[in-house]
């Protein structure tokens, strides 16, 4: 983390925004990549430079929607029985099912809270452009989701004093609390959906 800091800090501003948009980008279609930190560090020493919050966020959006909409091309390019023949460990046999159950029963919001999901976040657009979710819905989707959590982390690493490590600290607490909140709106969803069906079905 230290080395990162270092090689962050030694970039110009415009390198340092261009590092931001590929590491946003390269979160969607390398998952591994740990993008969040490279973001709030990159947004640390932009607040301790000549950067701005808005600026930070702009360019996380541009290479985190860019990337999520070229996976998402990817998806509705192939489909899934592709996506899982070439990719079975991301793409597990019983994905298609949970994820059309949940698309088809909150669409949009579907869409929104699985990509707070830091398990499933990744591979939400090549699914979504598989399962024929439209394109303009699915951008919409996962731009309020990732403007959203992007957002608190520049804000975040703007007000972050001189330590870095709390910083990262407090982003990974956020995280889990978001990723907690948001699987407990999906299973109440998805309850909500089946205790209603049974409803209809009686």
């Amino acid at each position: 983390m230290n080395d990162l800091l270092v090689w962050l800090t030694g970039l110009p501003d415009h390198l340092l925004y261009g590092a931001i948009v590929l590491a946003a980008f390269a979160e969607n279609v390398f998952p591994p990549l740990p993008a969040d930190t490279v973001i709030a560090l990159g947004a640390f020493v932009a607040a301790r430079g000549n950067g701005t919050e808005f600026g930070v966020w702009s360019a996380t959006m541009v290479g985190n929607i860019g990337g999520a909409m070229f996976m998402y091309w990817i998806g509705h390019r192939y489909g899934l029985p592709r996506l899982q023949q070439r990719f079975p460990t991301a793409f597990p046999a019983d994905l298609a099912e949970r994820f059309s159950e949940k698309f088809a029963t909150q669409g949009i919001l579907a869409v929104v809270v699985s990509r707070f999901l830091p398990a499933v976040r990744a591979v939400v657009p090549p699914v979504a452009g598989a399962l024929g979710i439209g394109a303009w819905r699915a951008l919409i989707a996962m731009s309020l989701a990732s403007g959203a959590w992007y957002a608190l982390v520049c804000v975040l690493a703007f007000r972050a004093g001189s330590n870095a490590d709390a910083l990262l600290a407090q982003i990974a607490s956020q995280q889990r609390t978001i990723g907690i909140a948001a699987a407990i709106v999906l299973a109440l969803g998805l309850g909500v959906w089946w205790w209603m069906r049974r409803r209809r079905a009686q």
